[in-house]
């Protein structure tokens, strides 16, 4: 698409689209790319192609990218290179058509991966800046030099230059530009310098910057990511360095990144601190070492979030942008490479460098926890390193096989808070609710050989001491009086003896008793209608999943027979204060397990302690609400 196509009288059927340029300057900078800043990063960009074309030919000199910013002095901005140079019909047919990088491939000789930019839309990116683009420029190939003049309104000029005119100009590209008033900070001194060392600095061609006082400053430097990982190396205070900008801290240890397939190369920093579980993936990456972005998403494995990275790449295919990948084959490729690279490096640690793990385990347990689950290899390796939660307090998977021979866990956190307070210290149940926890766990037998119970809430209790065979009569008649008491809330009683004496009771949901509390909870909090639709559902549910009746999925209340205090209960006579004191042993035993009170249960627990209350400071029985 031209910029500016002049009428024919071609047939209707024939003739060329007519291009608003404005309308395309608005699209690029609305829609394509992400800030006008970028006009530098595409002068770069094809700076860097001329030179590259011109390399191929004889006698070609050291490339060389010179900026001059716009100063008081000076209110113009030029960009020049030693590149190749173009002739008026080069120039008429690159500079003046939007993204003919086919014809721009064949007019340079270029291959596909020995460029970045596309002279179309990357010139067409300074409209952003200026309302008018002046190319100035002369041919390595000994045509006469030419001017070449854009302006925002969609025409264009292209003129040869005669020997006067082009006097002092070198082979290779002068663009001018006269910024917007609105626009003139982005090509200022200090911001210019800003974006030439973000986007350029890189570069395997010499990028000066003109000072104040008309001399050239280089930009350029060696980049450390592209250099071997090793440590006492020359280059290794250069990455950790690199590290740091990235990160803002230290980073954790750096791995290397080789991707010969899609020519990717670089580091991965391991992040000194856990990220939030909200954050992406974020890496920088140059093209052709050019900064292509500094937060590219789509890189990483999605369980690699321990890790940020610093690459080049000359393989992968940039989106029309240039500011992120188009998501192909080759980008999965890469993508699964530097999981595998990741993996390699882990492994090495606990093969060779166990604190290394260690440090590793203690900040991105989640992550390798994420890994590991997946990958049996490096499951076996991690287990013994990743950290448990256990009624005996936190440990090692490792220590704790070590140290009791088997482990025995449950599936939920709720679950592991009803067993952890009765469990025997010398067989502890470990928290398996914790995500991936459960899956790794399952995983221990056929790794080591070792056993593995996943421990159920009603057996853990059922297999607690019943109290002796002279004292059955009185506690079935305590576990009767007590659920009568607890009626209004759907809960049994059970009495079995345990330690610690001081813990009166125990509170025991198994999962169906739990999902029949979010039923009831749900239908508390309802509208009428759907109130009772989902209580006729409970009940529903209810009967089938039990088998037996409602009675089978109701919470169970476990009094504690070595209990001095469940002891005293059962000889009270009085019926109301035997009841108060139940049902706070009931709301007691709730809190304790961390389970939400209900609305029933805040009504009970309110009442209970009302009336014990009023019994303590002695106003006496018939002040108390029966």
């Amino acid at each position: 698409m031209s910029l500016d196509t002049p009428e024919t009288s071609t047939p209707a059927s024939a003739r060329p689209f007519q291009v608003d340029l404005r309308g395309v300057v608005d699209l690029l900078s609305r829609h394509i790319y992400s800030s006008p800043q970028v006009y530098l990063r595409e002068l770069l960009q094809n700076g860097r192609d001329a030179v590259t074309a011109r390399q191929k030919l004889p006698g070609a000199p050291a490339g060389l990218l010179r900026i001059s910013p716009v100063t008081d002095a000076d209110p113009v901005f030029r960009f020049t290179d030693n590149g190749v140079g173009l002739t008026a019909t080069q120039a008429a047919e690159l500079l003046s058509t939007v993204g003919r990088s086919s014809k721009r491939d064949e007019v340079l000789n270029l291959r596909r991966e020995d460029f970045l930019g596309q002279f179309g839309v990357g010139l067409l990116s300074c409209f952003m800046v200026s309302d008018e683009i002046v190319v100035r420029s002369r041919s390595a190939h000994g045509e006469a030099p030419i001017e070449w003049r854009g302006h925002s309104n969609g025409t264009f000029s292209v003129r040869e230059l005669s020997e006067a005119e082009a006097a002092g100009l070198p082979v290779g590209t002068e663009i001018s530009l006269r910024p917007r008033p609105d626009d003139a900070t982005l090509l200022s001194p200090a911001r210019v310098r800003e974006l030439t060392e973000r986007f350029g600095r890189y570069l395997p061609v010499d990028v000066q910057l003109e000072q104040a006082d008309r001399s050239w400053e280089s930009v350029t430097i060696p980049a450390p990511f592209l250099e071997p990982v090793a440590a006492g190396s020359s280059h290794e205070e250069a990455q950790l360095a690199l590290g740091t900008e990235l990160l803002g801290a230290r980073p954790l240890a750096s791995i290397e990144i080789v991707v010969p397939g899609t020519e990717t190369r670089g580091i991965a920093y391991v992040l000194p601190y856990a990220p939030p579980p909200s954050a992406r993936q974020a890496s920088r990456v140059y093209l052709g070492r050019m900064l292509l972005d500094e937060r590219v998403e789509d890189l990483l494995p999605d369980w690699a979030f321990f890790v940020r990275c610093v690459i080049n790449t000359d393989g992968l295919s940039p989106t029309a942008s240039r500011e992120s990948f188009v998501n192909n084959e080759a980008l999965e490729y890469t993508r699964t490479e530097i999981g595998s690279a990741l993996r390699r490096w882990i492994m090495l640690q606990a093969a060779t460098a166990p604190h290394v793990l260690a440090g590793l385990v203690s900040v991105h347990q989640l992550a390798l926890k994420s890994m590991a689950v997946h990958d049996d290899e490096l499951a076996a390796l991690m287990l013994p390193w990743l950290k448990i939660e256990t009624s005996a307090g936190d440990t090692t998977i490792g220590e704790h096989l070590e140290r009791f021979g088997e482990l025995r866990y449950t599936d939920t956190v709720d679950e592991f808070r009803q067993v952890a307070a009765i469990a025997n210290p010398e067989s502890p149940v470990v928290n398996g609710g914790y995500v991936y926890d459960a899956a790794l766990l399952r995983q221990i037998p056929a790794l080591t050989g070792q056993s593995v119970t996943r421990v159920e809430v009603s057996d853990e209790l059922d297999s607690l001491e019943a109290p002796p065979l002279h004292e059955r009569q009185l506690t079935a008649a305590v576990e009767a009086r007590a659920e009568e008491a607890l009626t209004t809330v759907q809960t049994r009683v059970s009495i079995r003896s345990f330690q610690p004496a001081d813990l009166p009771a125990l509170y025991v949901a198994d999962q169906a008793v739990l999902r029949r509390i979010e039923r009831t909870k749900a239908a508390d909090i309802a509208p009428g209608l759907w109130s009772q639709v989902i209580s006729t559902n409970d009940r529903l549910l209810t009967g089938k999943n039990s088998g037996e009746g409602e009675r089978d999925v109701r919470a169970r209340l476990c009094l504690n027979w070595s209990s001095p205090l469940v002891r005293r209960l059962a000889e009270l006579d009085d019926p109301l204060v035997f009841r108060r004191s139940i049902e706070l042993l009931y709301a007691q035993a709730m809190l304790a397990g961390h389970r939400p009170l209900t609305t029933t249960d805040r009504s009970l627990m309110t009442g209970a302690l009302t009336d014990l209350v009023q019994l303590s400071i002695g106003l006496g029985d018939h002040n108390l609400t029966d």
